[in-house]
């Protein structure tokens, strides 16, 4: 482990110095905090927790059979969503149940690359960099990966039947492709071989939380609340497998993959994010030491740098939420005002997104939108706008709105934007735009694109509560916008320094 000093990259809050005794509890935890400290705390507590029981509330049975398949040569863990070994309650149970059969264990991934512009070099160097970190920890725990090319209707059902595997356990998506490909799996494999689904993304399973479709965040905050203690818990390791199997992945090639996939590689990778595991936890690490101290009072200055920038390894699954709210409540009792409104966005919002993408078929469409917005921005639809663009001209960043270029240009350039700037990006294409559905198209497009953490129920539902109100209520009425909430120039004037903000991002060389 490095010796090397993390160093504060903010001050202390404006207009409060910490007290004599802060200051020296401060300066002793920075003697013990040594750059990877958070990588070998949590080495320890699942180590110290590797024999604790798997909560089977957690599951949730695909096919009628639920027993294993006698006779079988293995268990299959499908890793649809969740890219990593640790922390990742839909591997604990497949090894869980392997290791009550005395079988070998597997897991698999079965790679798709739709033709669309939104498939990127981005996207796709990032989620496959991650895999092999995952591919390299299942070798040193004797269990076997696969790279399986292909949808998962067409390979999987075949690559169980070649290998003998007796029991498929994934995790659990609410998007409507993993749904389909879940369905095509269940259609076309053997009715003898159970798949169950374990949600390894929330804390509270999506069904578990609730049984259908919540208003907004007011409505099941107290639901998940309520059942954090039974959910919210230590996870125990996933050990080296005692069962090893007779016949060996075959090896794969990941820079030969990366470079035979067809994407768009003028989308190119980021400098700031590095995909994994380990690297997602070296950035929840900087999170705890440098920025939560902050978050609480600033997090919605993009000048401020006090997000946890963890989203992307969220959602490819490289670290688990779960993982990241046990070190915050645990390393946070110096920034205590920040932990509340952090645990509020990682836990109760994050997981609303799920909810709304998995009970509403049209999570991505105007017409998932509640009856009062619908009518609200249709009753508005042919109103006069100051301003007209193209999808074109607002992915160059080709507007009158220096601040709204200068977003756009940070999230073409780096695959990332302030969460208080995507409001109000989002809410102005709605303003610029000649319909409700021309806006919402074009958002999605260009988040899915661009952003790291695109394609995933956040994004879906940041567009659809900046533009179409869910989760919302009505506003005064106004052009345009009708009753959804409006953002302006002004408002971000009053917010945080616009200016600085243009300056470091002149979309010039867009």
């Amino acid at each position: 482990m490095s010796a090397k000093k993390r160093k504060s990259a903010v001050s202390a809050a404006p207009g409060k110095e910490p007290s004599a005794k802060q200051q020296k509890v401060e300066e002793e935890e920075k003697k013990e905090r040594v750059e990877g400290w958070l990588l070998s705390l949590v080495e320890k507590q699942r180590s110290e927790k590797k024999e604790m029981k798997f909560n089977n509330n957690r599951l949730n049975f695909i096919s009628d059979t639920v027993k294993i398949k006698q006779g079988s040569e293995g268990v299959l863990y499908w890793m649809l969503r969740d890219h990593r070994v640790q922390d990742n309650w839909a591997l604990i149970h497949a090894q869980q149940l392997a290791v009550q059969e005395n079988l070998p264990l597997h897991v698999c991934v079965c790679m798709v690359v739709p033709k669309s512009k939104l498939s990127t070099l981005r996207h796709y160097s990032f989620m496959l960099k991650g895999l092999k970190e995952v591919a390299k920890e299942c070798e040193h725990l004797n269990i076997q990966f696969h790279l399986l090319h292909g949808e998962a209707g067409d390979v999987l059902p075949g690559f169980v039947s070649d290998r003998g595997l007796g029991a498929v356990v994934t995790d659990f998506s609410p998007l409507r492709e993993p749904l389909q490909w879940l369905e095509d799996v269940k259609k076309r494999l053997p009715k003898d071989i159970p798949i169950i689904q374990v949600d390894a993304h929330n804390i509270v399973p999506c069904w578990v939380a609730s049984p259908k479709l919540e208003y907004s965040a007011r409505t099941i905050r107290g639901k998940i609340t309520k059942l954090l203690p039974e959910f919210l818990t230590d996870f125990p390791l996933v050990e080296k497998h005692p069962c090893t199997a007779t016949r060996t992945a075959k090896l794969v090639d990941w820079d030969e993959t990366l470079a035979s996939l067809k994407v768009d590689k003028t989308v190119g990778e980021t400098e700031w994010a590095k995909p994994g595991t380990k690297a997602g936890l070296a950035m929840l690490e900087s999170f705890i030491d440098v920025r939560l101290k902050i978050f609480g009072a600033q997090r919605n200055d993009p000048n401020a740098h006090a997000l946890s920038q963890l989203s992307p390894w969220i959602r490819f699954g490289h670290i688990s939420a779960q993982r990241v709210a046990l070190q915050v409540r645990q390393s946070g009792k110096n920034a205590a005002e920040s932990v509340a409104p952090f645990i509020e966005e990682l836990v109760v919002r994050r997981e609303l997104t799920d909810n709304f993408c998995f009970y509403n078929k049209k999570y991505d469409s105007v017409e998932g939108a509640s009856e009062w917005a619908r009518k609200t921005l249709k009753d508005h639809s042919e109103d006069k706008r100051a301003y007209l663009y193209t999808r074109e001209q607002l992915e160059k960043a080709e507007t009158h709105d220096k601040l709204w270029n200068a977003a756009q240009y940070q999230m073409v350039s780096e695959g990332k934007m302030h969460g208080f700037l995507r409001m109000y990006w989002a809410k102005k294409i709605l303003e610029w735009t000649s319909s409700p559905e021309e806006a919402l198209s074009i958002a999605l497009y260009l988040n899915d694109r661009y952003e790291l953490d695109g394609q995933d129920p956040n994004g879906f539902v940041g567009c659809m509560w900046s533009i179409c109100g869910i989760h919302d209520q009505g506003w005064p009425e106004r052009p345009v916008f009708g009753k959804i909430r409006y953002m302006n120039y002004k408002g971000c004037l009053r917010k945080f320094n616009v200016a600085q903000f243009e300056k470091q991002y002149s979309p010039k060389n867009l």
